[in-house]
């Protein structure tokens, strides 16, 4: 890029992060674990809401990655990235429009019209996604990539968070929902309206052949992950019926276990089998890059689905009535956003000074920590500090864990394998909501006491999976050199 960027750029290029996160931070914890709720009931809300998220998750992924590819052929007039950031926009509005219309609605059609509308917005929030990820190597120079990106992270983690903490989930707690969502489409109008000032130049070389090979590897990819998912939560489901004649204390061991194994196996399998699709042969010789992923994504798997369940978790452990519990569930984003940014400041200095492996081993075992006390005392002042020292894990994991995998990788082929690891993000909320849904609703349904007795086992899980992540780190050998 020739031209010279202003200050104003930092933000046109970067503002619409904000928007994005402000979609999953307003309807992940908030609206649509409610609405499962409204449509299916008590007894069988993890359940609905596990198989929404699965389908949500792998539909998200497949469509960033084809529009992804789409838009980095784009040659348009209006620009290379922005037409697909306006077309998800406006998409996005009219999904969010409709997902209110919902709100009236009853029993399973007003869930499968929920199921349906969120695959959509899925599909044009990915449109945008795609192309809104390409702005920065499209426009900023290398030299000042680093600064550009530090105000990506800015407007994708902490702000929207702390934001949609403070408005929104008011709003949701009070039972106003159609405020919430319509302060969600200001939010997207804003942000988008201001990326569209963005100064693209239309590419000067014609764009190369698209090239769908890489596209249909991972849908195969995919494709082989869901399919593992959906055996592994069978097999959790069927353990469960067979023990539901034991006394209840055999039971809680055995469903537990089982939980936490095909949470476990789903993980090591399906990362294993993703990689062997895409890299063949040379997993072999890259058997540090494979523990490296399942290091990754058995964290993402407690931190995702914390997030996920908190609404459901506040509502059976300290007795809120549905929409009530989304002012403390608000409230504790709110410290985890805070924390994670926090904790994300330094975190890159402690990883040069103390290496890559110590601070990743470090946030599993701190988040895990902090997942412990979030699940064993039932106070809500208790469970906000375990969710600050959750985050401030998560600060730690996400620069560090990065950072790990850019010394593992080959340096030829870093593209390629730091690619593979985006299902890692993806598998993560499908693999602890599709399995862990179920599994609450059972044991809930199975034991009465102690109250929220299904949601206590299930964080307790994602507290272990932590640990797991901790342990994958010995199949990761650094090179000598690094």
């Amino acid at each position: 890029m020739k031209r010279l960027l202003n200050w104003w750029d930092y933000l046109t290029i970067n503002i619409y992060w904000f928007g994005l996160t402000s979609i999953s931070q307003t309807m992940t914890p908030l609206v649509v674990p409610l609405l499962v709720q409204q449509f299916v009931g008590e007894e069988l809300k993890g359940t609905y809401y596990g198989n929404l998220r699965l389908w949500q998750l792998m539909t998200a992924l497949l469509v960033q990655a084809l529009m992804g590819m789409i838009s980095d052929h784009s040659s348009l007039k209006w620009g290379r990235r922005r037409p697909f950031v306006a077309i998800g926009t406006l998409g996005d509005i009219v999904v969010i429009f409709l997902i209110g219309l919902s709100i009236g609605m009853e029993g399973l059609s007003g869930y499968w019209f929920l199921f349906s509308m969120i695959l959509l917005l899925m599909f044009f929030s990915n449109i945008a996604h795609s192309a809104q990820q390409g702005l920065i190597p499209d426009l900023v120079p290398l030299d000042k990539r680093g600064r550009f990106s530090s105000i990506k992270a800015i407007f994708e983690i902490p702000l929207p968070v702390i934001l949609v903490g403070l408005t929104i989930g008011r709003m949701v707690k009070n039972g106003n929902i159609w405020g919430g969502l319509f302060t969600l489409i200001a939010i997207l109008v804003v942000t988008a309206g201001i990326t569209m000032f963005v100064r693209e130049e239309r590419p000067s070389k014609p764009s190369q052949p698209l090239n769908l090979q890489p596209f249909l590897r991972l849908l195969l990819m995919t494709a082989a992950f869901t399919t593992i998912i959906l055996a592994t939560g069978q097999i959790v489901r069927w353990v469960s019926r067979v023990a539901a004649n034991l006394p209840d204390q055999s039971y809680l061991f055995l469903t537990s276990a089982a939980g936490f194994l095909g949470m476990a196996v789903a993980i090591f399998l399906g990362v294993y089998f993703s990689i062997y699709l895409s890299l063949g042969s040379e997993q072999v010789k890259n058997r540090s890059f494979t523990w490296w992923v399942i290091n990754r994504l058995a964290f993402l798997v407690g931190a995702t689905n914390l997030i996920s369940f908190t609404l459901y978790f506040l509502q059976a452990r300290l007795g809120y009535r549905q929409q009530e519990a989304a002012g403390p569930a608000a409230n504790l984003t709110i410290f985890l956003g805070a924390f994670i940014f926090l904790a994300a400041i330094p975190s890159g200095w402690l990883s040069d000074r103390f290496g890559r492996k110590i601070i990743v081993a470090i946030s599993g075992v701190l988040a895990a920590t902090g997942t412990a006390i979030v699940t064993l005392i039932p106070n809500l002042t208790v469970i906000y500090i375990g969710s600050c020292i959750i985050g401030a894990a998560a600060g730690l994991f996400y620069t560090a864990n990065w950072a790990l995998g850019t010394e593992i990788v080959p340096r030829e082929q870093a593209g390629r394998f730091l690619g593979i690891s985006n299902l890692a993000g993806a598998g993560a909320g499908a693999v602890g909501a599709y399995i862990g849904g179920p599994l609450a609703d059972s044991i809930t349904a199975h034991i009465v006491a102690p109250a929220g007795i299904g949601y206590i086992v299930l964080f307790a899980i994602y507290g272990l999976l932590f640990l797991l992540s901790t342990f994958a780190l010995f199949g990761v050998r650094l090179h000598k050199s690094a």
